[in-house]
């Protein structure tokens, strides 16, 4: 190997380990919102039973479902009740990584039939 042969591959390697560290880092936002998605459809899903529960009971349903949502790390954005049936809307702050802003919501709706 000649004098001026010699690192020819560091660039090369710096590249690709810098190619991998963005890809790792995309795949991590990636995971953190299915995660954050995943958080709100359980909080909405668990608030909307618990709405429901309260109405059946002659309860506050869109109160129990709010304190049912923050209990789950997510904050209730509307609450209809038509007859038993209870409809909701939640939304948990998104990952704030490399740029992500955006909060992600999720729907349930609980109620007989």
């Amino acid at each position: 190997m000649s004098g001026d042969d010699r690192g020819s591959a560091t660039p090369f390697a710096v590249a690709c380990l810098g190619v991998l560290v963005l890809l790792a880092a995309a795949l991590g936002v990636v995971a953190a919102l299915i995660h954050a998605h995943r958080q709100a459809q359980g909080a909405a899903d668990l608030a909307a039973l618990a709405a429901a529960r309260a109405i059946a009971q002659g309860a506050d349903g869109c109160g129990e479902g709010g304190r049912i949502a923050t209990a789950n790390g997510a904050r209730l954005l509307s609450c209809e009740v038509s007859g038993r049936e209870v409809r909701l809307r939640v939304e948990v702050a998104g990952p704030r990584w490399l740029g992500q802003t955006a909060d992600l919501g999720a729907e349930a709706r609980a109620g007989p039939g």
